[in-house]
């Protein structure tokens, strides 16, 4: 038996320990290790903002690229006659890549680098394209989605080229900077656009490019972010399932054997003290393994006890129903005085049997809640002996005690059921000593232990006998001396006791030629 500290936090609920998960309590082991996992995972899906913020800013850059680019080519095409203004915006297109368009003040069209040249960019068909061009082009939506991005028009030529079909012609024609937008091409590709009047007021300029590079390296970017996602998704996921697998089995498992021994379906059920495994789980297993084993010793040796205590409490019952039966018909007086003292025997017998037998029954239960405290054996063997003094209980036998010094002998125990173990021991040598005789005690340390002597002066006790003298019931008297008088229990009693004290105690034999019984104690030394 586990020695059993009793502390007021022993019971505290597990609300008010600070353990109760109530937003998880529905959910398994398992489930709570995936989502632990996952939202790891879902953490570093949001570098996915990130990315749309990086292409937001790379927007911004090309919008005021193209603003300042516009406004050096208009201040360019200030001078200059219609064929200057042609080769100039040429040149212009082929080295900007963008397309580049004159307006007159009417807002007619009339300079065109795409028909003066061959055009720097065209515009694709996402239906000429392949199905992984649309795939890109659907992620692209959802990301976008997912990140609540900001709305972009789709981009379209004007069905007449006039310069009042152009907002940003529109915009710009009451301001003197240039004015920019972005749209999106068919193929999700951005179209920057940007207008201009002329400071002379001789028209205005427009400027449009499809930035695909824009979108080519931010899916770059997503794609490698996404596998890397997936990748850490697959890795987090497989290592929680071995995690679950390492942990939620083995509780399964000894969750199922602990239903077992609930159910009590068999004698012998065993709970699987995984060995290999050192850590809590190991230790969870082994604990509910020696838990059960424990139970059932409990559970067998409370069927034991029962048996033993119906058959103890049948012999008087039965000599107590004789010797009624037989007043009814002995009619002599000294026969019916000698029945009756029989009957009051027997009555005394089953009283004692009864106090015994519950003092036995509730030994485990109170050391289990016992709180155990620093004891000098010394002192407490001291005023034992002084009470028995007083109380004329050693009934003419004499006992030498070798008192060791202050604080030797100090165990941690339960005062009251040690000195219970050392009354019962004192009884029974006294009982057995011859009148006259002597009972001798000696209490000392031994290494880590405290070891207690008492012997007596009788008959001893034999080598084969020496462990049955501890069992519930057993006594064993000369000729059958004294017999009734004693319950048997006294011995089992202190047993009990010793082992919830971590302790020990056997009978050997008396040094030298010494005839009589020594009992001898070990307990655990008080640190």
């Amino acid at each position: 038996m586990e020695p059993v500290i009793v502390t007021p936090n022993d019971d505290e609920p597990e609300e008010e320990s600070g353990l109760s998960l109530r937003w998880s309590a529905r959910l398994s082991l398992t489930t709570r290790i995936l989502v632990v996992n996952v939202l790891a995972i879902a953490l570093l899906a949001g570098g996915l903002f990130y990315l749309n913020n990086y292409r937001d800013r790379l927007t911004e850059e090309r919008l005021t690229q193209a603003r300042l680019q516009l406004t050096i080519v208009a201040d360019a095409l200030s001078t200059g006659n219609a064929d200057y203004k042609s080769a100039l915006m040429r040149k212009f297109s082929q080295h900007l890549g963008a397309r580049l368009r004159f307006y007159a003040p009417d807002g007619t069209k009339l300079i065109d680098s795409f028909a003066l040249a061959k055009p720097t960019y065209q515009l694709i068909d996402p239906e000429t394209e392949p199905w992984r061009k649309d795939a890109a082009r659907l992620l692209d939506q959802t990301i976008e989605g997912f990140v609540v991005s900001a709305p972009i028009p789709n981009f379209s030529e004007p069905a007449e080229d006039v310069a009042d079909q152009w907002s940003e012609l529109v915009a710009a024609k009451n301001q003197s900077a240039a004015v920019s937008s972005v749209s999106f091409a068919p193929d999700r590709t951005p179209v920057i656009a940007a207008g201009k009047t002329l400071s002379d007021g001789t028209g205005s300029i427009l400027l449009t490019s499809n930035a695909r590079d824009i979108t080519r390296i931010v899916r770059a970017e997503r794609s490698s972010v996404l596998l890397v996602i997936l990748v850490a998704a697959a890795v987090s996921i497989l290592l929680s399932l071995f995690l679950a697998r390492t942990i939620v089995q083995p509780i399964r498992k000894l969750a199922r054997a602990a239903l077992r021994v609930r159910m009590g379906r068999s004698d012998e059920i065993a709970i699987p003290k995984m060995p290999g495994r050192r850590d809590e789980i190991g230790q969870l297993s082994r604990a509910l393994s020696d838990m059960s084993a424990a139970l059932r010793d409990r559970i067998n040796a409370t069927e034991a006890f029962a048996a033993d205590v119906s058959h103890e409490i049948k012999n008087p019952l039965a000599s107590l129903r004789s010797a009624l039966e037989g007043l009814e018909r002995v009619t002599d007086p000294n026969l019916q005085k000698q029945l009756l003292d029989v009957a009051n025997d027997d009555v005394r017998r089953i009283d004692r049997l009864i106090n015994d037998i519950s003092d036995a029954s509730r030994v485990d239960a109170e050391l289990a809640r016992a709180k155990f405290e620093p004891i000098d054996i010394g002192k407490m063997l001291e005023q034992l002996l002084a009470a028995r003094e007083q109380r004329d209980s050693n009934l003419g036998v004499h006992i030498a005690f070798a008192r060791p010094a202050k604080n030797v002998a100090r165990v941690m125990g339960d005062g009251g059921r040690l000195e219970r173990v050392f009354s019962n021991l004192l009884d029974n040598a006294v009982s057995f000593s011859p009148k006259g005789g002597l009972v001798e005690i000696m209490a000392t340390p031994d290494g880590d232990d405290i070891v207690i002597h008492i012997a007596d002066q009788g008959p001893g006790v034999l080598p084969e006998q020496r462990e049955q003298v501890f069992q519930r019931f057993h006594s064993d008297r000369p000729n059958g001396e004294a017999f009734g008088k004693h319950s048997g229990l006294g011995l089992a009693i202190a047993k009990t006791i010793i082992d919830g004290h971590q302790g020990a105690i056997e009978v050997i034999d008396r040094p030298g030629s010494q005839t009589g019984a020594c009992f001898e104690i070990r307990l655990p030394r008080a640190l």
